[in-house]
């Protein structure tokens, strides 16, 4: 790694470090049980590539099961489709996850796709499923990875947070363990582990994290992205979406797991949870494409870009919180300008009676909506995308 990317990765440390009190109080609390049980046992050590592809002896449904992949062992100029085995259940058994590799027939770069951390977001898997679908081999140089189910059981019931039944029945935020831990004390962290060790950076001189909204709530197209990184603005300004999200928020999202190991990393965000978009699909689909060329890993004419959008970034979100509970109704939609002071939404009750109007405090554009028709107090009921001169590391965003 080049000293020039060692610095970049320096002051990408520094801000991860202002933007650690993110959700401070909430990571305490999913993870004392955790802090204890590590000091009994360290985290075994993690080879950033692993020697060779390991395969379990299993199929499954004619693909082959493998615990650790590196796609230099897999024959160039073909797609290949493995199973990667995960965290074991109680009964013993393992989630498996699916990996399809497209390896060019030149070597070149590699990128990873990733969906389904979360487990209603299917546009983002959708997405990804359709870049895979367009590529052909025997024409690339270099490799693409998609992974499009990441967190099985939450898929499995098509909802946001692993139903994990370590210490009883809790749910826990896969986009919060990252990168995991082999050894840890929920079987979300040890398959975070598992995965971003034996799977995804092994493989990845590029990383995408692909999600959407989440349930109840609506988003636009947009890209979360920290563009002080160089290489990610260079690829995000690929995307022909109308916004960017230029904040790398949450420490333990994918992305910012992928940076903090110099391997260059964003999120697109495409849409509403639980259904597919397919007008807001093309416009990742058409951007992901974009990257790969940019990548040298296709050939041929860039699509449409950034540049052919007018894209809005903002720094920072804010979100709007609903103080009664009620029925909501909008008087904004997404990608509307807002004005600070604007009101964008009222609230009723159960006679009809508005209890609430809600206001945006700063000008910028909405970036996300509550879709739930009733919300009670706390829930977002917006998010609105601005840009602060001083951001305060203090941030949140609709995914």
């Amino acid at each position: 790694m080049s000293n020039k990317t060692d610095e970049r990765l320096d002051r990408r440390g520094f801000m991860i470090g202002s933007i650690a009190t993110v959700g401070v109080s909430a990571a305490l609390a999913a993870n004392v049980h955790s802090a204890s049980a590590q000091e009994a046992r360290a985290p075994a050590p993690t080879p950033a590539r692993p020697s060779s592809t390991v395969y379990t002896g299993d199929t499954i449904q004619g693909k082959k099961v493998v615990s650790t992949l590196d796609i230099n062992d897999l024959e160039p100029g073909k797609k290949h489709f493995l199973l990667f085995q995960g965290v074991q259940m109680p009964t013993g058994q393992s989630w498996y996850v699916s990996a399809t590799v497209a390896r060019g027939a030149r070597p070149g770069k590699r990128v990873v796709l990733v969906s389904g951390v979360h487990g209603d977001e299917m546009s983002s898997v959708h997405t990804v499923q359709t870049v895979m679908n367009q590529l052909d081999p025997r024409e690339m140089s270099g490799t693409v990875m998609a992974v499009t189910d990441v967190s099985r059981p939450a898929m499995e019931g098509m909802q946001r947070r692993w139903p994990n039944a370590g210490r009883g029945a809790d749910l826990i935020d896969m986009n919060r363990e990252w990168p995991g831990n082999e050894n840890g004390a929920t079987a979300p962290s040890r398959h975070a582990g598992l995965l971003f060790n034996r799977l995804l950076r092994p493989n990845a001189d590029a990383a995408i994290d692909f999600h959407t909204g989440t349930t109840g709530f609506d988003v636009t197209a947009f890209n979360i992205a920290g563009m002080d990184v160089p290489e990610v603005k260079a690829m995000v300004e690929l995307y022909p979406v109308g916004q960017i999200f230029d904040n790398h928020v949450y420490p333990g999202v994918l992305h910012n797991a992928f940076i903090d190991v110099g391997i260059p990393a964003f999120t697109p965000e495409i849409g509403a949870a639980r259904v597919l978009d397919l007008e807001m699909v093309t416009l990742f689909v058409e951007g992901t494409l974009n990257v790969l060329k940019h990548h040298g890993i296709l050939a041929g004419p860039m699509g449409r870009t950034g540049k052919d959008v007018g894209v809005f970034i903002g720094n920072s979100a804010l979100p709007i919180l609903a103080t009664q509970g009620g029925l909501v109704e909008h008087l904004v939609k997404l990608n509307d300008k807002v004005a600070a002071g604007q009101k964008v939404a009222i609230q009723r009750d159960s006679f009809g009676e508005v209890v609430a109007e809600y206001t945006s405090s700063v000008a910028g554009e909405v970036t996300g909506l509550r879709s739930d028709a009733m919300a009670e107090p706390g829930n977002p009921l917006a998010f609105i995308l601005f840009h602060k001169a001083t951001p305060d590391g203090n941030e949140t965003y609709p995914e």
